[in-house]
């Protein structure tokens, strides 16, 4: 027997250290080895009894144990009594209890007894259950103590990330009720739209030994003698409460809490954000790290009964992973917000990453239900995230401020659309996968994108054809803002501010991948467009000054009131615009620069003209300065203050030039 080639083995090590001759019969060994422990000398009395029994010599020795059945009270009352007397924590001393037990489940499992050994049976009943209880205890001690304490920094270091590497803070997602961004921070480092996607273990085989593994052996000798006793449902009860604690100290560490459904729906944004974030990274670790080591663990220990095996596995991990997908849960059923959209397909994305991972761990039948409600939230946060785009969309058609923004500079809600979808592109594959299961909605409603005349967008993805329904949307939106205008030259710089910051953002971002170049094209001619609009809106008045029309003919006959008329009112004019528009903002340099030329284009060589064919009329005569106030040169240089949104004025002030 296994426990008697343990103990022959040691007596022979003792033996071969004493240089005693190694020609000793298996009695001299055991003789030998008793009297290190007097409990041992009652271990070769049931073994010399147990190996009477099973030597083939003797049809002597069968036919004294046929007369004389005692041998089997013997060998019973020295298992009996190791069972009883001994204790186990040391190597030594737990060999020779495992062997005694092993006696004492043989006897009990011998279908051939006499009907006479009934009190022999019922003591070593009696007998087996002291010592499975015994086991229990040991066992849980063993697991106990042999448990490898993890920190935070093991527990992180094991899954090869650092901190760093976590999504942004919540001040980094847009608020779509503020939409502000401040100048300088919406694309920087610091900036509120700089979200970074949640960490990703990818492929790659991780390992954490939870327990010392020369425990391992311990606990599987143990765990062999339960379950062969019909005692593998306590033993797996040990295990499994064992095992639950230093999960639940691991969901700690991680910033895991147990929280309800109704706590998590309570929760202001910015503290669920920083909760999400964590529940995206312990998705990971818990599914691929921990309950990867803990289902290695089961099987290196219960390896000898396969319903064991998987009923503790589930057990211990269960309740870890329940608390993992009830977070979930709650997020799918909160209100929804579209700032929570990236954290939601962050949680979609960490879940869909380790759901083949668990239904690798949970493969047997009793793990169907773990599985089914894993798929049962992912499902539930791919409706969230997709829903919450939807608002966003509708949110986005709907918005209704009437406050115009001063100096016409670009929207809020214009920052705010274009830095969430360039969020958005990171996400591209996840959404688009998830698209298809609202798109009969959206053909019911007539929100589909109109792109019958766009042959490259009619290859695009579903993505794409969103983000172009998205940004028509938003680009309607922007046109009945600008409205609230009543100048109709501000309305032109409104729009074209606005729709060149989306073309800008389109094409120094991956959302150019998606829409084209056509698609940004077209919007730099519906730019051009607006400047063509905004001139003749601003400039035709100024202009119409400085034609022939109605003065009196040739420049010789040319009536001086109506000179003095036209100069005076092209001055009037040009003040009035410069005060007006020096007020107006144009933040993009050179479109900024380009305006001015094109005003330069139009009225300078217009002005220059009109005083070369009647400005002699008047320079001769009294108080000239007072009609002809500004040279072309002057004019140049006041068109360089346009657009600055610094109001100016030019009342009262004396030619530059002079």
């Amino acid at each position: 027997m296994e426990g008697q080639d343990r103990v022959l083995a040691t007596a022979q090590q003792i033996v071969k250290s004493l240089h005693t001759s190694t020609n000793v019969n298996t009695d001299d060994m055991l003789l030998i080895f008793s009297s290190f422990d007097n409990r041992l000398s009652n271990l070769s009395n049931f073994m010399a009894s147990s190996s009477a029994t099973s030597t083939p010599s003797s049809a002597k020795a069968a036919a004294a144990a046929a007369d004389d059945d005692s041998f089997l009270d013997r060998r019973f009352e020295e298992a009996e009594k190791l069972i009883l007397d001994a204790g186990v924590g040391d190597p030594a001393s737990t060999e020779v209890y495992l062997a005694a037990v092993d006696e004492i489940i043989r006897l009990t499992e011998d279908l051939d007894l006499p009907p006479d050994n009934d009190a022999v049976m019922d003591r070593a009943e009696a007998a087996l259950q002291l010592a499975m209880a015994h086991l229990e205890d040991e066992f849980r001690h063993i697991l106990i103590r042999s448990t490898v304490p993890l920190d935070a920094e093991r527990l992180h270091n094991s899954s090869f990330l650092r901190r760093s590497s976590m999504s942004a803070s919540a001040s980094e997602i847009p608020d779509f009720e503020t939409g502000t961004v401040s100048e300088g921070q919406e694309d920087g480092s610091s900036g509120r739209y700089n979200h970074l996607r949640g960490p990703s273990l990818g492929g790659i085989e991780l390992s954490l030994d939870l327990i010392n593994p020369d425990a391992t052996v311990e606990l599987k000798e143990i765990a062999d003698r339960m379950i062969r006793s019909g005692y593998e449902k306590e033993c797996c009860q040990v295990y499994s409460t064992v095992r639950r604690d230093v999960l639940d100290e691991c969901m700690s560490i991680l910033g895991v809490e147990k929280l309800s459904i109704e706590e998590v729906q309570r929760i202001e944004w910015r503290s669920l954000d920083e909760k999400m974030k964590k529940w995206i990274y312990a998705v990971k670790i818990v599914v691929r790290v921990l309950l990867s080591a803990e289902k290695q663990l089961c099987e290196q220990i219960f390896n000898g009964s396969e319903l064991t095996k998987e009923i503790c596995f589930i057990e211990t991990a269960k309740g870890c992973l329940m608390q993992l997908l009830n977070f979930g849960e709650a997020v799918v059923i909160a209100r929804r917000s579209s700032e929570k959209l990236f954290r939601i397909l962050d949680m979609y994305d960490a879940l869909s990453a380790v759901l083949p991972d668990l239904e690798l761990l949970f493969c047997h039948k009793a793990g169907e239900m773990v599985c089914s409600e894993a798929k049962g939230v992912l499902d539930g946060l791919g409706e969230a995230a997709i829903g919450t785009f939807v608002e966003f969309e509708n949110a986005v058609r709907g918005e209704a401020s009437r406050t115009p923004i001063q100096g016409a500079e670009i929207h809020p809600l214009t920052r705010y659309v274009m830095n969430y979808v360039k969020l958005l592109v990171d996400y591209s594959n996840t959404i688009n996968d998830l698209l298809p299961s609202v798109e009969s909605e959206l053909e019911s409603e007539g929100l589909q994108v109109d792109d019958s005349n766009d042959s490259e967008l009619e290859s695009k993805s579903l993505f794409a054809r969103r983000l172009s329904l998205l940004i028509k949307s938003l680009e309607a939106n922007l046109e009945e803002k600008s409205r609230m205008y009543e100048d109709s030259g501000m309305q032109y710089i409104f729009l074209m501010n606005n729709l060149l910051y989306i073309v800008q953002k389109v094409k120094d971002s991956d959302l150019r991948k998606h829409l084209g170049d056509l698609w940004v094209r077209k919007r730099r001619g519906q730019v051009r467009q607006f400047a063509t609009g905004y001139l003749r809106a601003s400039w035709s008045k100024v202009l119409s000054c400085l034609k022939d029309e109605g003065i009196g003919g040739s420049s010789s006959s040319a009536s001086k009131i109506a000179l003095k008329e036209r100069f005076k009112n092209f001055n009037t004019c040009f003040e009035e615009l410069y005060r007006i528009q020096t007020s107006w903002k144009v933040p993009d340099a050179q479109l900024r620069e380009e305006l001015r030329i094109s005003i330069s284009e139009k009225v300078i060589p217009a002005y220059r003209s009109f005083m070369g064919r009647f400005g002699s009329h008047l320079e001769s005569g009294r108080h000239s300065g007072k009609y002809i106030k500004y040279t072309p040169e002057d004019l140049e240089n006041y068109l360089l203050d346009l657009f600055e949104g610094t109001p100016l004025s030019l009342h009262h002030m004396r030619r530059k030039s002079s």
